[in-house]
């Protein structure tokens, strides 16, 4: 009995950790995803303005007026913050609507790696500023600004004095930061599992070892 219970850790062992490996590749295909359309939006900015003048959107011009959108047929019914919205409205039209959710998307992202670089600093005994936040996770300064002061305002991280500069502030996580990085991780690593529930042990083995393969070859440019 005791080896039969010593090869079953054993196995919940070895099939946790393929697990994480899933999970961490996972988290590097979302990271990709986050720099490359920071990159194509501000490739977009720099041609057209801060995300375009009203009304437009990228790589068709003006909203039609003429009831029809680019795909064809009339101009959906949407619902965006809560109200129908159409063409009439600088927020209508199915372009805007999927990209509004899709920035969001990555807005929760791009502050749990802000979350998680803090988290990773104070455990190696380092603060970071904001210019180093934006170096660790992949954004500009003034993303990396706004990131900060969002997770500010809800209490999530709090500014402290440089004592090296005072014209610097050091970014801190709170015990309310620190909390969500516990309960992302675990809404994230329950998904992971539940996704992989329907394998057997030698089906995860391999399907990590060729997924963190794949993740890895795969071009970043």
């Amino acid at each position: 009995m005791e080896d039969g219970g010593q090869a079953s850790d054993e196995n919940s062992q070895l099939r946790a950790e393929d697990v994480v490996l899933i999970e961490q590749a996972l988290i590097a295909i979302r990271r990709d995803h986050a720099r490359q359309h920071l990159q194509h939006r501000a490739e977009w900015a720099a041609q057209h303005g801060d995300d375009g003048a009203p009304g437009a959107w990228p790589g068709a011009g003006p909203w039609p007026t003429n009831g029809q959108w680019p795909g064809g047929g009339p101009w959906p019914i949407v619902h965006y913050g809560g109200g129908p919205r159409g063409p009439g409205s600088r927020f209508g039209g199915p372009a805007h609507e999927h990209r509004g959710r899709h920035d969001r998307s990555l807005g929760r992202a791009a502050r749990f790696r802000m979350l998680d670089a803090l988290e990773a600093a104070e455990r190696d005994g380092r603060s970071l500023t904001i210019s180093m936040i934006g170096e660790a996770i992949g954004v500009d300064q003034p993303r990396a600004s706004r990131l900060v002061q969002e997770a500010s305002d809800a209490g999530l991280v709090r500014r402290t004095a440089d004592p090296a500069d005072a014209r610097r502030s050091i970014i801190e996580l709170t015990a309310a930061g620190k909390a969500q990085i516990v309960e992302v991780r675990s809404a994230r690593r329950s998904a992971v599992e539940d996704a992989l529930a329907g394998f057997t042990a030698e089906e995860l083995h391999t399907f990590a070892q060729l997924f963190v393969k794949f993740v890895g070859a795969w071009p970043r440019e």
